[in-house]
């Protein structure tokens, strides 16, 4: 044992410290051999013991931690209090550790309360003990015995406001509920009332002793009160991210403000390094729920809270800090988002306190790139103040446009300023950051609308200037002034285009309109001066500028809801002769036609152009005037890579840019829709380039042809026009569009769909553009595959999905030892593409498949066969590993089931096995569709059996019967994968958060009927276990309720007295057992349990 704990430490020693990477390679390979050894916790035991050092006593506790959260099975009781009490002996013992070990060390003890958290020995919870445990370390002991302690009580609220992987839903919440009612307060009382004693002691700053003690206890106050304390993990993007819910037993700890005023000072006189925790608690007490307070508590409380912004701003040398200056700016967000502005502006010096958080804003602005991510806490208080103005009654005056104004400029010149900075000096360009540009603007956009003639002012000044200065330099456009001016004028577009994208109508006036109309007319001017230039001269995000602001002015004054009198367009008219919405579509359409034209090297901007045209293509009396414009007529009648670049097969096109075309497609379709009707003629017409590529695939394909074509031009040509099919049959929602499209490629151009499959295999890019439209074409979206009757169309193009299917899935079913990084693009993915193509195609409704059996076509067994084997080629692990592919097969298998049921009973036994086992899996899927997919499915076929098996009872022979019939055969054979399903459900019922319970009724009562006698086995066992006599007869008295009045029958009455008899079970039982209550519960696990 000594040798192999030498040998332990050298590998640990090799594998945290050695530079070669081949050495650690090699040390991590050993180690992980270690912790799955069987006898690794005898060895980590004495490693704890006898290791000399830190890294080996590393190893040893994060193999436990490992050990212990694989679950309470893992380790018997006793050895998990011997390792608990262990581990509080070794703290006791050893003060000097590592910190790092001491984080180790602390992970393991509280992933063992968490774990052990329901465990009970002798009518005791030996683990609910840790918390008086952990508090003897502060008891009297050395300061580094209480530093460990003050370690191990934070971890300790961190992890219980965890989730843990392999714990359920109901138990994390049941823990973290139990450990937040029982332990929580005293826990953050006893750091209070420490952080007091040593701050009225006479502290030494200098000692670093003391110092970690002080960080300490301020982060075990901030861990407390960050703590999830109505069991609902909250999103940073709601406005009340933040608030503290603490309970109202709380409240007298809050309205001490002697508790407030200990963070102030500490702040202004501790280390730097810990001063963010102590503002950082000051941050917390202002995230409070308001609530918590009556309406003359809530005054006082705030004007505490303005006292210290204050201080802060008194102070300005500590916010330099970039941890101090965010906690600062998210305590002025968290004030506004919690306090209304009403409330703010009656405080005392209201004035002077708005004033100072001006400044500190206007400074935060003009240095540049210093806490970017800060700055949108900041933005975001004054973007919530301007928003509030509305709503403050006229008699208060809340002063803001006084001080928005310097805001906005301060904001406008700084980003000007910026420009200069990353030209010379190399600067990190913030336009290059799509989403912080985006959350920016949004934020200063609304700002400059509290004075919006002063901004406007001021933005048409700047702009002016810039023209001037972009202009000057644009024959020269390399040369550091003419990137300074691009990128200044870039700058400017954008705060217009956001400035007019926050018009709010019951805010604005005819004269903000006029404004926005001034604005406008600027931009336009320059962008056809831009225009001109192309394509000699361009510049990519100035292009991206231009697009954000037509964007934005087609959100307010394009469409249905714009006012037709506003004085935008009489401006404009004035100007540019642009006097209504149809002349500004006109201007709309030119530029996304020019961008189509010059600008298909740059993904970017094509891909933002054809979004924006497929936005205009949606409003209904946008559209209608779009295909009146000359221009859209041309796009409809020239859609050739002769007058759009991004359509052809050029290398010189960026690749990305040709993925576009299926919104391009898309967009058009739905103008031709507008424009022809049910004209074939004008159909066809539009269709004839597609059809000359069409054609010339065809002959690149024909085997016969000795002619040879470049592989890229040609995989470049086939993937661009299935996607431009693709778009089209998007946009062919109707059933009389979509005939004519099917009638155009039916039969002459579907064949090509399973001959690509073919011969184009291994070209993973191929096949996933074919598959997307053939899943496409099944879709029977607005009944578009409702076909007429006289036409077999439905069938013909079931006929196509099954060859697609069964040709490319013979290929995939032959794929083994795919390499991980490729897995998902190689076999995944198509796999999906075709689980959902299948889908759609069986629950589509368009299709007879008993006429196909009538007439012996085979299409309809060689889908579903093919189905199968592609699921036998996958492992059952990766259905759950990858979204996308579960959801498409639990949708399929649900419709198969459904409507395929005799033919899934056909299958081998252990493939029909496989399937039941995927459901299980797919029962307790945290995606509720998937898991209210795999109930439904569950119920077909368990109600499929069930009825199988009373006709099979209710004849002459039932033997013969069971022998003749394959489900009947497989539930005698396997009954007990059956009885494992009953239990699942019946533990999912009773002990989970289960949020579908009508969906688990359906299933349920089917596998109780097949299963009596294991469900009467199964209801005493649970009664068995309950605590004491009363539960037990209680717990019985519900069994019994369950199934009152329910007959053995799967009829629909029937179903549904079961379904309420099971509503009223599951809440006695959780009223009894107290998973909703405050009080211990004993968990039975039966996932396991077999008769």
């Amino acid at each position: 044992m000594n040798d192999q704990i030498v040998e332990l430490e050298l590998f640990c020693e090799r594998l945290y410290e050695a530079t070669d990477p081949a050495i650690r390679t090699e040390a991590e390979k050993s180690l992980v051999v270690f912790s799955n050894s069987p006898d690794c916790l005898q060895k980590c035991q004495v490693l704890l013991e006898r290791a000399t050092s830190s890294y080996s006593i590393l190893l040893a506790a994060t193999t436990l931690t490992k050990l212990v959260s694989r679950g309470s099975n893992s380790l018997a009781l006793d050895q998990r209090i011997d390792i608990k009490n262990y581990l509080l002996n070794y703290f006791a013992t050893r003060s000097k550790l590592a910190p790092f070990v001491i984080q180790a060390l602390s992970q393991l003890l509280v992933k063992l309360t968490k774990y052990g958290w329901f465990e009970s020995k002798d009518d005791n919870f030996v683990f609910r003990t840790i918390a008086n445990d952990i508090k003897q370390f502060l008891q009297g002991g050395s300061i580094d015995h209480c530093i460990i302690g003050l370690k191990l009580l934070s971890e300790l609220v961190s992890t219980m406001n965890q989730s843990e992987d392999n714990l359920s839903m109901a138990k994390n919440r049941k823990i973290s509920g139990l450990f937040r009612d029982s332990y929580l307060y005293g826990i953050y009382t006893t750091a209070l009332n420490l952080l007091k004693q040593m701050t009225s002691e006479k502290m030494d700053l200098q000692n670093q002793q003391q110092t970690n003690m002080l960080g300490g206890l301020l982060t075990l106050l901030k861990h407390c009160l960050n703590y999830d304390f109505i069991g609902t993990s909250f999103e940073e993007s709601a406005d009340d991210f933040g608030t503290i819910h603490v309970p109202t037993q709380w409240k007298e700890t809050f309205l001490d403000f002697t508790n407030l005023h200990l963070f102030i000072d500490l702040y202004l006189v501790v280390p730097i390094e810990i001063s963010p925790l102590a503002i950082g608690c000051f941050v917390q007490w202002a995230s409070i729920r308001r609530s918590l307070f009556d309406s003359s508590e809530r005054p006082k409380y705030l004007q505490e809270l303005m006292n210290g912004v204050k201080k802060f701003l008194d102070a300005p040398q500590r916010l330099e800090n970039t941890d101090n200056y965010h906690e600062f700016c998210r305590l002025l967000s968290r004030i506004k988002a919690n306090h209304q502005l009403g409330e703010i502006l009656k405080t005392s010096e209201y004035k002077e306190s708005i004033q100072m958080i001006t400044k500190f804003t206007v400074t935060s602005l003009s240095v540049l790139n210093f806490a970017p991510n800060s700055l949108y806490y900041l933005l975001n208080m004054w973007q919530k103040m301007v928003a509030s103005c509305p709503f403050v009654k006229e008699n208060d005056a809340h002063l803001l446009e006084q001080f928005t104004p310097q805001i906005t400029e301060a904001y406008v010149t700084s980003r000007l300023e910026s420009v200069k900075a990353i030209v010379q000096n190399g600067a990190d360009d913030p336009l290059e950051d799509a989403s912080l540009l985006h959350q920016q603007l949004d934020q200063i956009s609304t700002i400059a609308r509290c004075e919006y003639l002063k901004s406007c002012n001021l933005m048409m000044q700047a702009f002016d200037q810039s023209v001037q200065s972009f202009q000057e330099t644009r024959s020269n456009p390399t040369t550091p002034a003419a990137q300074i001016a691009e990128g200044q004028i870039t700058w400017l577009v954008y705060i217009i285009a956001y400035c007019i994208g926050s018009r709010v109508s019951f805010s604005s006036t005819d004269d903000h309109d006029r404004m926005d109309g001034e604005l406008s007319a600027r931009i336009l001017q320059l962008m056809n001066l831009t225009d001109m230039k192309l394509p000699q001269i361009g510049s990519e995000k100035l292009e991206w500028a231009f697009i954000g602001f037509l964007d934005q002015f087609k959100k307010i004054y394009i469409g249905e809801q714009v006012n037709k009198s506003t004085k935008v367009y009489q401006l404009l008219g004035e100007r540019l002769g642009i006097n209504d919405e149809s002349a500004m579509l006109e201007l709309f359409t030119r530029k996304l036609i020019t961008n189509m034209k010059y600008w298909s090297h740059s993904e970017r901007i094509i891909k933002r152009t054809l979004t924006l045209l497929s936005d205009l293509s949606v409003g209904y009396s946008s559209v209608r005037k779009l295909v009146k414009l000359e221009t859209i007529q041309f796009v409809l009648n020239n859609h050739t890579p002769e007058h759009f670049p991004f359509l052809g097969a050029q290398t010189n096109v960026s690749r990305k840019a040709k993925k576009c075309r299926e919104k391009f497609y898309i967009a058009l379709g739905r103008f031709l829709l507008v424009d022809i009707g049910d004209e074939e003629e004008r159909f066809f017409a539009f269709v004839r380039p597609l059809t000359v590529q069409l054609e010339n695939i065809s002959q690149r394909l024909d085997p016969t042809n000795g002619n040879s074509y470049p592989a890229d031009e040609t995989e470049s040509m086939i993937i661009g026009v299935f996607q431009d099919l693709k778009g089209l049959s998007s946009a062919f929602n109707s059933r009389t569009s979509f005939q004519m499209f099917f009638d155009w490629i039916e039969p002459k151009y579907t064949h090509l769909m399973p001959r690509l499959l073919e011969i184009s295999c291994r070209n993973y890019q191929v096949t996933q553009t074919v598959l997307q439209l053939a899943r496409e074409l099944t879709q029977n979206r607005s009944q578009r595959l409702n076909f007429d009757v006289m036409v077999p169309n439905g069938v013909l193009l079931f006929r196509l999905i099954s060859k697609t299917l069964v040709t490319f899935g013979s290929y995939l079913v032959t794929l083994t030892n795919v390499p991980t990084d490729q897995l998902y693009d190689v076999k995944i993915k198509p796999i999906l593409l075709c689980f959902s193509m299948l889908r759609a195609a069986l629950a589509g409704g368009y299709v007879n498949f008993g006429v196909l059996r009538l007439y012996g076509d085979d299409a309809l067994e060689n889908a579903l066969g093919m189905f199968i084997k592609l699921l036998g080629s996958i492992e059952q692990k990766d259905i759950m590993e990858y979204p996308k592919l579960g959801k498409s097969y639990y949708t399929l298998i649900e419709v198969v089931v459904e409507h395929h049921i005799d033919q899934v009973c056909k299958l081998d036994p252990q493939m029909f096995l496989h399937i039941i086992s995927t459901l299980s899996e797919g029962l307790v899927a945290i995606d509720l569709s998937i898991s209210t997919g795999c109930c439904a499915a569950l119920d077909h076929i368990v109600t499929f059996l069930f009825t199988n098996w009373q006709k099979a009872t209710k004849s002459g022979n039932p033997m013969n019967e069971l022998a003749e019939h394959p489900a009947l055969k497989i539930l005698e054979l396997r009954s007990e994968i059956f009885q494992q399903m009953l239990a699942t459900v019946v533990n999912i019922v009773m002990f989970e958060e289960c949020r579908n319970m009508w969906s688990m009724s359906r299933p349920l009562l089917g596998l109780i009927l097949l299963n009596e006698k294991v469900f009467t086995v199964l209801e005493e066992r649970i009664t068995q276990v309950q605590e004491n006599a009363e539960k037990q007869q209680k717990m019985a008295t519900y069994f019994r309720d369950l199934m009152d009045g329910v007959e053995r029958s799967l009829s629909a009455k029937n179903r549904d007295r079961f379904t309420q008899n099971l509503s009223s079970f599951r809440s006695n039982v959780k009223a009894m057992l107290g998973v909703l209550s405050g009080h211990s519960i004993p968990v039975l696990e039966m996932m396991g349990f077999t008769v």
